[in-house]
């Protein structure tokens, strides 16, 4: 059997193909490469087309003999959410519709979701799954909704879904061939490294004003290689009957803007230049994972837990693009 990865040539979804090569899977990615590369997906089948299209679904569902997706195709950018709703419940709601009621009607049941922590809002603590669902902005409403949605759908139709609830995705492949690569960037961590290797002038902090330690925002930052190993462990589970459930993605470790920065610093040996600005629309001040959940129940160990090893994998990366791009 096969699993369809949309959006595989972006970000996430690039490791992911990468994790399903080296657990022996041939996956098949259809992207529309409006944010994605096509030289990032290291192997499969790549189909180039909108995964909003009924037409275009149909048609690989009947060429290719998928048992599950993984969906990854979302607009990410909380800034541009706010001043762009309808982009965002466009790509990340409405398509998502589609994707669904051609599934039901081929009779397929499996679904990995890519969520986010941005479903919360802001809490003081560690959050739990059972905490209360207060997005601060359309892009993480749009998560939210398409939670509500599978919910619906697995109650009526049989869809067996997991959703992901990631905090602050980031880091690269140890490998160095593929790694963090927004167009345009807006993830602290490669906005700090690319002041660090002089691609940029500085990095924008963008508050000092929160109820924090040093005022800057503090996030929980998860290795995306972490990441893909719990979707995989979800898509095992789902081929063998689970029913699925929502899990938090994160280290259980809070890093504020200047930490990150600070650290950044260490591991690149290089000057860093700061200005600051003033706090962004739909920023929460605290985004910190309890992902205890989903360590007990499906075994999920993250390998780079620690921020300087992330730094690390992401400056390699950087490094590198001279010779990518």
């Amino acid at each position: 059997m096969t699993v369809l990865v949309i959006g595989g040539g972006g970000y996430v979804g690039s490791h992911m193909v990468k994790c399903l090569l080296e657990n022996g899977e041939t996956p098949v990615i259809l992207d529309n490469f409006s944010k994605g590369f096509p030289d990032a997906i290291l192997g499969g089948v790549t189909e180039r087309g909108d995964y909003g299209d009924a037409a275009t679904l149909r048609d690989v569902f009947s060429r290719h003999n998928i048992d599950a997706v993984m969906l990854f195709a979302s607009f990410i950018e909380v800034g541009e959410s706010v001043s762009h709703p309808a982009k965002y419940y466009s790509n990340n709601v409405a398509k998502c519709f589609v994707l669904l009621e051609v599934m039901v009607e081929r009779g397929l049941r499996n679904l990995v979701f890519s969520s986010s922590a941005a479903v919360y809002g802001s809490h003081e603590e560690a959050i739990r799954e059972d905490a209360a669902c207060r997005p601060l902005s359309p892009y993480g409403r749009t998560k939210w909704m398409v939670e509500l949605v599978l919910q619906d759908f697995s109650a009526a139709y049989g869809i067996a879904f997991y959703a992901l609830r990631y905090f602050n995705a980031s880091g690269a492949s140890p490998c160095g061939r593929i790694g963090e690569r927004h167009n345009p960037e807006t993830h602290l961590i490669p906005l700090v490294l690319q002041a660090a290797s002089g691609r940029r002038a500085d990095i924008k902090v963008f508050g000092r004003n929160y109820p924090t330690p040093d005022g800057t925002c503090l996030r929980d930052y998860v290795h995306v290689d972490d990441l893909c190993d719990a979707h995989w462990l979800a898509l095992k589970r789902l081929r063998v009957g689970d029913i699925g459930g929502f899990y938090n993605l994160g280290n259980a470790k809070g890093y504020s803007v200047a930490q990150v920065i600070d650290v950044a610093r260490e591991v690149t040996g290089r000057a860093i230049t700061v200005e600051d600005v003033a706090s962004r629309a739909g920023d929460p001040a605290i985004l910190v994972a309890d992902s205890n959940s989903i360590r007990n129940a499906l075994g999920w160990v993250p390998r780079y837990d620690e921020l300087g090893v992330i730094v690390e994998h992401a400056w390699r990366w950087e490094l590198s693009k001279g010779t990518i791009w």
